[in-house]
């Protein structure tokens, strides 16, 4: 990096800190409320519904939700959405306290939270290439910090702080993430303000939230960039169901040894947002990212054929690796290149598309994993990613990516037109 390279502004320390504190938050409760269920029911149906209803919003509001985004302003969205979480937690912090706690309750709580970090984190994503002036170069520097403290602080420090307060009593975990979305509402709410979305009236909700689908599946790089994650979400998903039994039957890793094989996972993780942007700088996005792709692909290969935990714990770390820098540089491409009134719905978009993939991840790993084997689904999911990655591999190349890159530097106002429009020469040329 050079001394002359641009800094990022002030503003972006205060929502770096607002969605540490969040993460740290989130880390908490996606520890404690599973736990807080088992409190209540040993019913393996109840426990599901309470850990579904959590995702249940981005499958059923995540287009409407990037439409809606698109016609708010972004800070208030995002500081308005933390403050009613964090009065939404006072709700199961009374219900503790006078011990009427149940599963519905908890549900319906899990799917409020779930609905708010739809917005928030939708909102965020198109907030920030505003914030940082859609440099490239910042937007990459930007989310290698975002990652990794979210990373750090979900993966590593919030889980277990969860389980630990909850040993203090049933509310507290509850309790302590309300006073992080807090602090983050009042973190957000200093934030400067950016230019708001231009309105689009006489417009149904509905008819925005098809053109932002529309952009994302009539454009090859960034249908290339939503299909990474949604077919990746199926192979990981279906590893994921079967992670634990694997790690039991076939490598004989206790549950302190599987908690550590989930701790490589992150590890690599961390490594990989931190070298993100030497490998886009060295190889080229598009480049950098079919090559993680690949390392993805091979390390679950080599997670299937480990001998034994060490090497198991050394595949899920570089896979870990790959995952990492794909999560820093196929966002930071995207605020990049999409316009500004479209952030919010192409980001619900791609990130409905790899939720709804998720399920059928875990219904093909249980499903290899009973008619074959354990390693079934490994090996499944390692071919998978590898030819998702022989097939994005045209769709997100240096070429295209360059194309986009100059597209947005040679306007001055939005880099494409609504959909519907006739479809644009820079885009013509790369079909």
């Amino acid at each position: 990096m050079t001394s002359d390279a641009p800094k990022l502004p002030a503003g972006f320390g205060r929502l770096w800190t607002a969605q540490t504190i969040s993460s740290l938050g989130d880390g908490v409760t996606h520890a404690a409320l599973p736990l807080l269920a088992l409190t209540l029911t040993r019913d393996p149906m109840g426990l599901a519904i309470v850990t579904a209803a959590g995702t249940l919003p981005w499958l059923l509001f995540g287009v409407l939700g990037g439409a809606l985004v698109d016609r708010w302003d972004r800070r208030r969205t995002m500081w308005v959405t933390d403050a009613a979480r964090a009065a939404l937690l006072a709700i199961p912090v009374a219900a503790a306290a006078f011990d009427v706690l149940s599963i519905p309750l908890l549900a319906t709580v899990a799917f409020l939270l779930g609905l708010g970090g739809l917005f928030f984190d939708t909102a965020a994503t198109a907030y920030l290439p505003d914030l940082l002036g859609r440099d490239p170069a910042l937007l990459e520097r930007a989310n290698v910090r975002l990652r990794g403290t979210q990373t750090a602080a979900s993966g590593f420090a919030g889980p277990p702080a969860g389980s630990a307060l909850l040993a203090l009593g049933r509310a507290v975990p509850l309790l302590a993430d309300a006073v992080s979305f807090a602090l983050s509402a009042l973190l957000v709410r200093s934030l400067p303000a950016t230019s708001r979305p231009v309105p689009q009236a006489r417009e149904s909700l509905l008819r925005q939230a098809r053109a932002g689908a529309t952009y994302v599946f009539r454009d090859r790089l960034l249908l290339g960039l939503a299909l990474r994650p949604a077919v990746g979400n199926i192979a990981f998903v279906a590893v994921q169901t079967v992670l634990a039994l694997f790690a039991h039957d076939r490598l004989g890793i206790d549950t302190f040894g599987f908690g550590l094989l989930l701790t490589a996972e992150a590890t690599g993780g961390l490594l990989g947002a931190g070298i993100a942007s030497f490998l886009g700088r060295r190889l080229g996005i598009g480049t950098a990212l079919t090559c993680t792709a690949a390392v993805e692909g091979l390390a679950i290969l080599g997670l299937a054929a480990a001998p034994n935990p060490y090497a198991a714990g050394v595949a899920l770390a570089v896979c870990g690796a790959g995952m990492g820098a794909t999560m820093v540089l196929a966002p930071s491409l995207r605020q990049a290149i999409v316009p500004a009134h479209l952030m919010g719905r192409v980001t619900s978009t791609s990130r409905m598309l790899a939720m709804c993939a998720a399920p059928f991840g875990a219904f093909l790993g249980g499903w290899l994993a009973s008619t074959f084997d354990v390693r079934t689904p490994l090996y499944a999911a390692a071919g998978l990613l590898l030819t998702m990655t022989a097939v994005t591999t045209t769709m997100t190349n240096n070429r295209r990516v360059e194309a986009a890159l100059r597209g947005v530097a040679s306007t001055s106002g939005p880099a494409r037109p609504e959909p519907g429009d006739p479809v644009p020469q820079r885009a013509a040329e790369l079909l």
